[in-house]
């Protein structure tokens, strides 16, 4: 069993993967700066164990990190859980991939992993838009070669910066609303960040098919993945745990 994490900017997602790739254990916690390395290794393990691993079966462990701060602390806190050293996603780690960009090196390890999952599931041509903290799109060609992509506000922090600099709008929960035109102000504010989310995410879809000029296929994923896709209208694939999969994809061609 290779038990895989996944650090983000608001939450870190861990996961267990049978010898398969089949994922058999999940949990979250938010991510937090300040928390120590037993802090993380007692959610790590409380967590799982909750949910019937048994981390005396982790055989190895990867880390894929978008705060770099964090990287070093949660790998001795995976070390201290299944007393395994994980790999870290980083430049020069084996992928499978020709990434076809100014500077590989500047690719979000987050993106790269999503990327190696996708191609690998679902064959090229294919462009994942992943759901987080940020929205970001990646495109592989048929070719298993990294085209690039693009980045923008995501859900939340879209919100966050709305009420945040306008000073006569409250902090709202990112959640379904009622009616598409919003009845009081609360109201119009989810229903303009997740209805005009979906919006973006439609007409990327549209114009990444016609830049592509190909069948292309479209993998959403990320934290706000489901919610948004409820609202949209483009031909769309949902996959939860994509970068979960990367992740085990990556363990097996880098692992000794």
């Amino acid at each position: 069993m290779i038990l895989a994490i996944d650090i983000g900017n608001t939450n870190i997602t861990f996961g267990c993967l049978s010898e398969k790739g089949r994922i058999s254990h999940i949990g979250r916690v938010r991510t937090d700066r300040r928390a120590s390395v037993d802090e993380y290794a007692a959610s790590l393990k409380n967590i799982l164990e909750l949910n019937g691993a048994q981390l005396s079966q982790v055989r190895g462990s990867i880390i894929t990190s978008v705060v770099p701060q964090l990287t070093a602390t949660l790998a001795k806190a995976a070390e201290k859980i299944s007393d395994t050293v994980p790999i870290i996603v980083s430049p020069g780690i084996k992928t499978g991939l020709n990434l076809l960009v100014d500077n590989p090196a500047q690719v979000g390890s987050d993106r790269v992993v999503d990327a190696v999952a996708a191609y690998h599931y679902y064959k090229g041509p294919v462009a994942v838009i992943d759901m987080g903290t940020a929205t970001t799109v990646s495109v592989v060609d048929k070719n298993g070669s990294f085209l690039g992509g693009l980045i923008m506000p995501g859900v939340r922090s879209s919100l966050e910066a709305l009420s945040g600099n306008a000073a006569q709008l409250p902090h709202v929960s990112v959640e379904n609303c009622k009616r598409f035109i919003g009845k009081n102000t609360v109201e119009s504010m989810q229903s303009g960040i997740l209805n005009g989310h979906a919006a973006m995410v439609d007409g990327l879809a549209a114009r990444l098919r016609r830049e592509m000029g190909e069948e292309l296929k479209i993998i959403a994923t990320g934290g706000f993945s489901r919610l948004v896709l409820t609202q949209t209208k483009e031909d769309i694939i949902h996959d939860e745990n994509l970068i979960l999969k990367g992740l085990y994809l990556l363990y097996c061609k880098n692992s000794k």
